[in-house]
């Protein structure tokens, strides 16, 4: 006698599997298909969908997927790539999965950050994109130092407090407050403080 065939649960013990699915263009309908297909075989209960590009500002679809998220509950994508954009999104993602004690599960990557392992992995992905971060800051701040170095460091643009001088001037030749913030292009504010102090 054969076994019968497992049946995978739409629920976890306290929560719902919930599944969210993007392609880039309506063009991707296959992709698309091919994503809902996986979702609904792994017992997703309920499936939030997108079509757009994933350079797109807003992704209105999985801010309600994540608004709709509750305790307990666990989302679950295909790739990693149609979730988040880069490893420091995923790492803002998650921080918000996170905040609601819901799990995430990536399909393709075997991840379940239900498991402890699956826990590891998406720290190690975390420290990864905080690496890439510090690198960033550091070449910046050695541009920055070179620039310097060379003289073509220009740094901020001139503050108010620099062309107090002008201010004080400007005033003397009776201008008011605010034909001087116009002339010098600074705060109206900015321009009442330099005068006070002086």
């Amino acid at each position: 006698m054969q076994a019968p065939e497992p049946t995978t649960p739409t629920a976890t013990p306290n929560g719902h599997l919930v599944g969210y699915a993007r392609t880039s263009t309506t063009d991707q309908k296959a992709g698309l298909e091919a994503q809902l297909r996986d979702l609904s075989a792994v017992g997703c209960s309920k499936v939030f969908r997108e079509e757009l590009s994933s350079v797109a500002a807003k992704r209105p679809e999985l801010e309600r997927t994540l608004d709709y998220l509750r305790e307990g509950d666990t989302l679950i994508v295909t790739k990693l790539d149609r979730l988040a954009r880069s490893v420091a999104d995923l790492v803002d993602i998650t921080a918000k999965l996170r905040a609601k004690s819901v799990a995430l599960r990536i399909l393709a990557m075997s991840l379940d950050t239900a498991t402890p392992t699956g826990k590891l992995m998406l720290n190690l992905l975390g420290s990864i994109a905080e690496f890439e971060r510090e690198l960033m800051l550091e070449r910046q701040r050695e541009g920055i130092a070179k620039a310097k170095a060379e003289g073509k460091y220009k740094g901020r643009a001139p503050t108010a407090q620099r062309k107090a001088a002008e201010v004080i001037r400007l005033k003397s030749e009776g201008k008011s407050g605010d034909a001087i913030a116009e002339e010098l292009g600074i705060g109206r504010a900015s321009v009442f403080r330099i005068l006070r102090s002086a």
